[in-house]
């Protein structure tokens, strides 16, 4: 009998967040047990650290910059094979509960299914997924609308919580220490978003037959922001008690630092530019002080915390129904999180491994008799999808740009991992990209394209929003970013100009370039904003 597939997905979730992987905060039993009893993958790097782009290519298992969802904001096509409908093809039944995010978030006019379904209250097909649930960051989105199967429940059942929620995008402050993005959210834990996810899965799971083959994807809209879990669970971490971030920098350090790094990261500090395409339009890094990322950390925390339970709920239901000895367990992220790392929270064009590496943990089937191991070669979110088609028995097309994941230690060449950012705005125009090869992280900016159409012009003059914000920075095609992640786990040492490493960068460089995936030709049109 084949092998049933629980894919956990959180949003924005550091690496080192989980016990498994070094986290001193966070209480995640569950999932460093699956470690214990699976496969760590040290080195999982995201293919872009924005959300539709990253999540696209688990879908598909290409590159952002083939399958065309370069950034936030671009419809991914309806019409094109993904591991979903090549899984239901071959006879799984297909669920997604919670997060998917391949349409644009913010669609007003409901223009895209994951927006149209919820209100119509459908709840499937959508590609190849037979049955669909969407929850969001929050109940309503702008203008108030009521966001994915989620909204719509919570307005049915407890409307009184509709607006319980923070604000998405708005970087208001709040909480206790009037940091961006923090609100205390008064609705009770088992209505809140982590456990509705947990509670839709159980849900399906019950309809499915003892028998049958399954694939189901299960989101998480946290620790994304907002940081607003449920009031009742504050007291799990005191903010007050938390150490900053090692990466954390202010003043002179600040200024040494960033400095030294392509100017967006200097600019960026000092309120210079804006980070619009990864956090709020109105949020400087200035609204920032070391009890405000003390706090958001701590919701962060206790967020992640909450995400582990829910998933230990339903790994419990699973074994209840006689289905762990056949069923693979995934659990990784989209992309990472500033987290206070160099005076910044949220995400955006920084390519370092607060954002780009992640978390990803493989609990074979145990009847699979694969025995736990750490992987310290590099692999990335493009093998997930051949990953999925190996373990469900079916050929990996080879319109898959990854291929399954290795099971144990040195058992295949992996060599480097690629990460590209390429900008929505047309105001912006930044491109470059990333290589993890060798303990070394090599980035290479591109000529900027500043002024170039994106299609985001329409949607922006739509909604009286102008050109949208514009990049006070430009860059040639020379710039660059050069670490060594062992020596510099923090990435505070730019050796990109250092001339005692030209020659590693050019070889890092070379390889990049030889290894660049392909551009989809024509580009797709930007829609949205997120």
């Amino acid at each position: 009998m084949r092998k049933n597939i629980l894919f956990i997905i959180t949003d924005q979730q550091r690496y080192n967040s989980l016990g498994c992987y070094g986290g001193r905060i966070a209480r995640t039993p569950v999932a460093d047990r699956l470690a214990r009893e699976g496969l760590i993958y040290r080195r999982f790097y995201a293919a872009n650290t924005l959300c539709q782009p990253a999540r696209s290519t688990v879908l598909i298992g290409q590159h952002p910059r083939t399958h065309g969802v370069f950034s936030n904001g671009i419809a991914l096509p309806y019409d094109i094979d993904n591991v979903a409908t090549l899984l239901a093809g071959a006879g799984y039944r297909t669920g997604l509960i919670g997060k998917a995010h391949f349409d644009p978030g913010m669609d007003p006019e409901r223009k895209f299914k994951e927006h149209q379904m919820p209100a119509a209250g459908e709840t499937g097909p959508y590609r190849g997924f037979e049955h669909v649930e969407f929850a969001w960051h929050a109940a309503r989105g702008l203008p108030g609308q009521l966001l994915g199967h989620y909204g719509e429940w919570l307005a049915r059942h407890h409307p009184e919580h509709l607006d319980s929620y923070a604000s998405v995008l708005m970087s208001r402050p709040g909480g206790e220490t009037g940091a961006p993005e923090t609100h205390i959210n008064p609705i009770p834990r088992e209505w809140y978003h982590t456990d509705w996810v947990a509670d839709r899965v159980i849900s399906w799971l019950d309809t499915l037959a003892d028998d049958d083959t399954w694939f189901l994807w299960m989101g998480f809209p946290d620790p994304h922001h907002p940081w607003d879990p449920p009031a009742s669970e504050r007291h799990r971490i005191s903010w007050r008690d938390l150490e900053l971030p090692e990466a954390w920098l202010e003043g002179e350090e600040a200024e040494r630092v960033l400095g030294a790094k392509p100017a967006h990261w200097l600019a960026y500090y000092q309120g210079r530019w804006i980070n619009a395409e990864g956090a709020p339009w109105t949020f400087r890094p200035s609204m920032l002080d070391a009890d405000k990322v003390r706090e958001i950390n701590a919701m962060v925390h206790i967020m992640n915390e909450l995400i582990d339970e829910a998933c230990g709920r339903v790994l419990a239901e699973i074994e209840r129904r006689g289905w762990k000895d056949r069923t693979d367990v995934f659990f990784t992220t989209d992309h990472g999180e500033l987290q206070g790392d160099y005076g910044f929270v949220f995400k955006g064009p920084f390519p370092v491994d607060a954002l780009m590496r992640l978390p990803l943990i493989w609990r074979p089937a145990p009847a699979a008799q694969i025995e736990p191991a750490e992987i310290v070669e590099p692999v990335s979110q493009v093998d997930l999808a051949a990953t999925f088609c190996s373990i469900a028995e079916i050929p990996v097309p080879e319109w898959m740009q990854g291929e399954p994941l290795p099971t144990a230690p040195g058992t295949q060449r992996r060599e480097r991992a690629i990460c590209t950012w390429d900008s929505h705005l047309s105001g912006y125009g930044m491109h470059y990209a990333t290589i993890y090869r060798d303990g070394w992280l090599c980035t290479a900016y591109e000529p900027s394209t500043k002024g170039q159409p994106t299609g985001v012009e329409t949607f922006l003059s739509t909604y009286g929003l102008g050109d949208g914000p514009q990049s006070s920075i430009t860059y040639e095609g020379t710039e660059g970013e050069l670490y060594n992640v062992e020596e510099d786990p923090r990435q505070f040492v730019n050796l990109w100009d250092d001339p005692g490493y030209r020659g590693t960068r050019d070889d890092l460089v070379a390889d990049l370039r030889d290894h660049l995936p392909p551009r989809k030709s024509p580009a797709l049109p930007v829609v949205s904003l997120t």
